[in-house]
């Protein structure tokens, strides 16, 4: 990675790194995502777990409740709350780092936006990133390569 990607939680407690570039970068319009970060959507660059490292303090999980009944935990700083990364679905090796935790989150701008069928009316999105009403039907279509390729190594 050219630059090296880092960041950490509110009160500076959890502090990480990325020990490679994400896969993908969702911009997520979800009501889940919306009502869990109280704002219009959520930046996820998803990552292998392994991938992050944690330089101090310690993250604790909460599961939140879903529309789609599906599990989805929350790893928060113990301190101060802060939501660092999710894992959908309880994969355990492929997480959504919130990328507004990042340092420079303007390092990791969307890949894609999703679930724009809940897209608050106030959002404009530009036209040249791909945008899909609930998610994209096949990763292997838009996905690059070389993601694809990571991703089925955690089984995926």
């Amino acid at each position: 990675m050219a630059t090296e990607l880092s960041g950490g939680c509110g009160c500076g407690a959890l502090r990480y790194r990325l020990e490679s570039k994400p896969m993908i970068v969702h911009c997520c319009h979800c009501k889940d995502c919306q009502r869990q970060t109280g704002s219009a959507f959520v930046v996820n660059a998803v990552i292998e777990r392994d991938n992050i490292e944690i330089d101090q303090g310690n993250s604790v999980a909460f599961t939140m409740p879903t529309d789609s009944g599906t599990p989805h935990d929350l790893y928060r700083c113990e301190d101060c709350g802060t939501t660092v990364w999710s894992d959908y679905g309880r994969r355990k090796t492929m997480v959504f780092l919130r990328a507004g935790t990042l340092d420079d989150p303007g390092s990791l701008p969307p890949d894609v936006h999703i679930f724009i069928r809940s897209k608050l009316p106030w959002v404009s999105l530009p036209a040249d990133i791909p945008a899909f009403d609930v998610f994209y039907s096949s990763v292997e279509v838009f996905w690059p390569q070389e993601a694809l390729m990571r991703r089925k190594a955690l089984g995926f």
